[in-house]
């Protein structure tokens, strides 16, 4: 046959990581071209649709060469006949999806889809054949995640090695036993010391950062990460499988092991983590507005059962969870004269910066995210009467109303995004008089000892926005707001 007498055609091809006998890529697509060649199709380089390795055939939205070919299809005019496939299967494993997708192709584009592996004569018979092998493929997709469940307990139950390798192991793989990785078990080894040693979780997270050593997954330490390290069993050679658990053949060294036993005994000894407080409650009518000047985060607020010792406190949350590499931590009564004192001195003075912000503001922000939501949503249910339409689903005259309906939606949405946004710009802007009797009514109020934490801080909160405290130089940082 003439190469000017030659149809045009398309290749789509994916492999799955669960079938460990397909062919690769290269083989699947040399099949194709060689099955094209028979038929008389060429197939160009630019429509050969691959898809990366381990690309799961259960949905179609996640397939960017998939998504990219459907797209092709659909050029008026569509730029290929034919589209082939190794199986049936590199389509999809989703029944629904499949006809869907499919029928686009089809009726729309009227492109014939041949599998090269899987050859179905032409007609209704076939079509109910190539119905049964969809059904069947997605019967093997759902239920292979179920065997490979059972597949892994199995192999826990016969003493395999198929958890993620904790600090100072990496995998070998087939099932087999893991092996030191000298870097990271030095770290492992540096954690149980310090704490046989009688240091501190925080310090250890601590000095651990310092040493510039990372997790795992190469993140800094904080006490999640030292407890995580600390309470493994892995290291004392018990390998761990959901409720599944064998003494294994790994290597496990005496730095780790000889201390282990303490360790665990110190820890149920010695660590309890803090009491959560109910959301709604408040620690301290300061909670939350004192400031981290080194890292921006907040400063949380400890109570001291001994007071003769030390008093109540506020403390960069990332310094106590270990992430912080210097601390930033004030008492609350200095903290709360502070405060007072900058209410008076603008008191006194009338001499105070501040910036405005809009009550209504968040408010507004919200209900326009809203309407984003909104119009997105109206984009995919547009999409999705084009397709009932050109599926042959709709008919034109239901297309159109449908499509009138949306357009409709679209314009209220947009007139009221306007709206929100006109409404923005505010005509007045209260003066320095509003904010200096505000002031007035909040220092009055924090010096009452009969206001609950509540109170006193939902009325700072209305005229401070944040306060910014630097440990070095011993300064509050004030930023007000009207």
């Amino acid at each position: 046959m003439s190469e000017q007498t030659l149809e045009i055609g398309a290749a789509y091809i994916r492999v799955s990581t669960d079938e460990q006998t397909e062919l690769s890529p290269d083989a699947q697509l040399r099949m194709i071209l060689d099955e094209a060649k028979k038929d008389g199709v060429i197939i160009p380089p630019d429509l050969i649709f691959m898809e990366g390795r381990g690309r799961s055939g259960r949905r179609a939205d996640n397939r960017i060469e998939f998504q990219r070919m459907i797209a092709t299809a659909r050029q008026n005019p569509s730029p290929f006949k034919y589209l082939y496939l190794w199986k049936f299967s590199r389509f999809a494993r989703n029944q629904e999806e499949s006809a869907f997708y499919k029928g686009i192709l089809r009726k729309k584009c009227n492109v014939t889809i041949k599998s090269v592996s899987e050859p179905i004569p032409e007609g209704m018979f076939g079509r109910l054949i190539e119905m049964i092998i969809e059904w069947s493929d997605e019967f093997y997709s759902v239920n292979l995640s179920g065997e490979v469940l059972r597949g892994m307990a199995q192999k826990a139950l016969e003493q395999g090695y198929q958890t993620t390798p904790c600090l100072g192991y990496d995998a070998v793989g087939s099932g087999k036993p893991f092996i030191i990785n000298e870097a990271q078990y030095k770290i492992a080894e540096f954690i149980h010391q310090s704490y046989f040693n009688g240091k501190d979780i925080t310090v250890i997270a601590r000095e651990a950062n310092a040493l510039g050593y990372r997790t795992r997954r190469g993140n800094s330490f904080d006490i999640r990460a030292v407890k995580i390290v600390l309470t493994n069993s892995f290291y004392v050679g018990i390998v761990k499988w959901k409720d599944i658990s064998f003494q294994g053949s790994h290597e496990c060294r005496e730095s780790i092991t000889s201390v282990f036993a303490s360790n665990q005994e110190r820890l149920n000894r010695e660590y309890h983590p803090h009491h959560r407080r109910e959301a709604s409650s408040c620690a301290h009518w300061l909670s939350g507005l004192l400031k981290c000047s080194i890292c921006g985060s907040s400063l949380g607020y400890n109570r001291t059962k001994d007071l003769t010792k030390r008093g109540h406190s506020f403390q960069c949350w990332k310094y106590s969870k270990g992430m912080h590499p210097g601390s930033c931590s004030v008492s609350s009564i200095k903290a709360e004269a502070a405060v007072l004192e900058s209410l008076k001195l603008a008191l006194d003075t009338g001499d105070i910066e501040y910036t405005y912000e809009r009550q209504t503001q968040k408010q507004e922000d919200s209900e326009i995210a809203l309407i984003h939501e909104a119009l997105r949503r109206l984009d995919t249910k547009e999409r999705r009467i084009r397709e009932a339409y050109e599926c042959e689903i709709d008919t034109l005259e239901e297309y159109k109303a449908n499509k009138i309906r949306l357009q409709e939606e679209r314009e209220q949405l947009l007139a009221k995004e306007t709206e929100l946004v006109q409404d923005a710009a505010p005509d007045n802007i209260p003066g320095k008089d509003v904010l200096l009797k505000r002031i007035q009514n909040i220092y009055d109020l924090l010096q009452d000892s009969d206001v609950d934490y509540v109170t006193k801080g939902n009325a700072v909160r209305r005229i401070i926005k944040k306060i910014v405290y630097d440990k070095e130089s011993k300064t509050f940082r004030f930023y007000y707001y009207i």
